[in-house]
Formats: structure tokens, sequence, C-alpha cells
């Protein structure tokens, strides 16, 4: 019976505990026990000066999903259990040691997610926009970047 598991990870370092374990499950022969590796991303198209800039953001940062074969109670098998939990940058599932699988709406939910996600790429909320810093020391320098949040009623 497959099993759909969170991984709790180092934020930022998602991508390296996915391709981690894809080198474990190799090296280890336990193809047959982690079925796969998903790391939910979206592309973020964003605007940089006058260049259209696309970027990967994650749907959940510091999380990856696992989909491992339980045995007939349910559960993670020992081997399996240790070689994810033993990998770097994974401090463990989510629900500690008795971990929770997702439910089959969930997982749906989330794949769903993805592939809208990548059919369709959205645009960034926030834009650079040079302006005076009249308030500071530096003010002698031409102009200082802030961020500003994009409305409804704001054009770029």
């Amino acid at each position: 019976m497959q099993q759909w598991y969170i991984l709790h990870t180092y934020s930022g370092h998602e991508k390296k505990v996915r391709d981690s374990l894809k080198a474990r499950i190799r090296d280890t022969d336990l193809q047959n026990e982690i079925i796969e590796v998903l790391v939910p991303t979206e592309t973020v198209v964003e605007m940089r000066g006058n260049k259209r800039v696309e970027s990967s953001r994650m749907f959940y940062p510091g999380y990856v999903l696992v989909q491992i074969e339980c045995d007939e109670r349910g559960h993670i098998p020992d081997d399996v259990f240790h070689a994810i939990k033993s990998t770097p940058k994974v401090t463990g599932f989510v629900g500690g040691q008795n971990p929770t699988p997702l439910t089959e709406q969930e997982v749906n939910q989330i794949v769903h997610n993805v592939t809208e996600a990548a059919e369709k790429p959205k645009p960034s909320s926030l834009i650079r926009q040079a302006r005076p810093c009249a308030s500071s020391p530096a003010r002698s320098q031409a102009s200082r970047v802030k961020w500003k949040r994009l409305t409804k009623t704001s054009q770029p």
C-alpha cells in the first residue's frame, strides 16, 4: 500500500534533500520502497529592470513529499524510515516517530496546484522602484531601491 508522507527539511535545502534522497535510494536499492520524492514548486514571472525573469518558488518551503510503499498495517518499514531520517538536512517526518500519511484528497490537491501553476506562470506581486531617500545620511546618493506591493489601482 503506497502512502504519501511529508518530510521537514532545512528551509532552502529542499532540492538538495530531494537529490540526496534520490541518490540514497539508488545506492541502497530502495527503489521498491520509496516510489517518488516531490518538491512542489511554481514558476513566478518577475520584472527586473526592463527584463522579464522567470524564477521558481516553493509551494511549501521547508517540506518535501515522499511516496513510500508501506506494510499491510500502513507503517513505514524501519530501514526506509532510518534511511530517510538519516539523510543530511532532513529534520524528520511531520508527525514525529509515528508520521501520519496524507489523505488521497490532500495529495490530489497538491498535485493539482502544481500542474495548474505549471500551466500558467503568475506574476510576482512585488516591483522594484528607485526613489530618492530624503531622511537618511546617504541622501546624496542618487536613489535607494524600495519595494512596493502592487495593488489593483497602481500601474507599473
